[in-house]
């Protein structure tokens, strides 16, 4: 449930259209719901304002499918990451207007938010085999009501394709940097502009990127000010910071 229902269901019992004892029977889940194997948190949109997210990594698919239920009956929209094919399939047997993004491996669940301002969040990818994790970044700040642009293939390998987008770098008001191998592209872009960089190394690299860990140091070493770092293939965290700096002010 979040700030808007709240609002209407407090309406409806001040103008008699609803009794107390309805209103409660609505309200009595919150703060969480429990289902035995899992505290369902239904009151995150009135503290966060987004509902809880479903990571599926380690979970049953009828786990998933059981959690986004709950939750949807609050609210949408609904997210669920690092999704299968197999997982969007039991969503959508209880969720009909659940829809994948099969490269994000992202399934929403309702529609997404309207942008409410016009500030722009970049995303911005090193190479194209860090498309996966910069969608899935793009994906949730589009669910969160942001307006989101893509600039892909981008890496330092061929820095005169980043060079050569430099309106598009100064439009945006929050970049997400998504890179692998050795993690130098956000310094890049952190040296060029003046807004927020948030940073999100990805796993994608030979042995000596031992997983991404070689791109998160070297983030984490950069000496650009304004540059702030995720964790390891962490889109959606990424892309869920840029959307609360892009809102705030409202």
């Amino acid at each position: 449930m979040d700030r808007e229902s709240i609002r209407e269901l407090l309406s409806d019992v001040s103008a008699h259209k609803t009794t107390p004892g309805e209103a409660f029977e609505r309200l009595k889940s919150l703060p969480y719901e429990d289902l035995g194997w899992a505290k369902v948190d239904t009151h995150r949109a009135l503290r966060k304002g987004f509902a809880e997210v479903v990571l599926c990594t380690g979970k049953t698919n009828e786990q998933i499918a059981k959690i986004v239920q709950t939750l949807s009956s609050y609210g949408a929209p609904i997210l669920a990451t690092k999704a299968s094919d197999s997982v969007f399939d039991a969503i959508r047997n209880v969720e009909s207007s659940a829809v994948y993004f099969e490269t994000a491996r992202v399934v929403l669940v309702g529609e997404r938010r309207s942008p409410v301002n016009d500030n722009l969040i970049l995303i911005v990818s090193a190479g194209t085999s860090d498309l996966p994790i910069a969608e899935e970044a793009a994906v949730t700040a589009e669910a969160m009501g942001n307006r989101v642009d893509r600039l892909y293939d981008v890496g330092v390998a061929g820095l005169h394709r980043l060079l050569g987008s430099r309106e598009k770098l100064t439009s945006a008001n929050v970049i997400v940097v998504v890179a692998g191998m050795e993690g130098a592209l956000p310094s890049i872009v952190g040296g060029v502009v003046d807004r927020p960089v948030i940073a999100v190394p990805t796993s994608v690299g030979y042995g000596a990127s031992f997983g991404g860990l070689s791109a998160l140091l070297g983030m984490l070493n950069s000496c650009v000010p304004g540059v702030l770092v995720v964790n390891i293939d962490n889109g959606f965290g990424a892309g869920y910071a840029a959307s609360v700096i892009n809102r705030m002010g409202e």
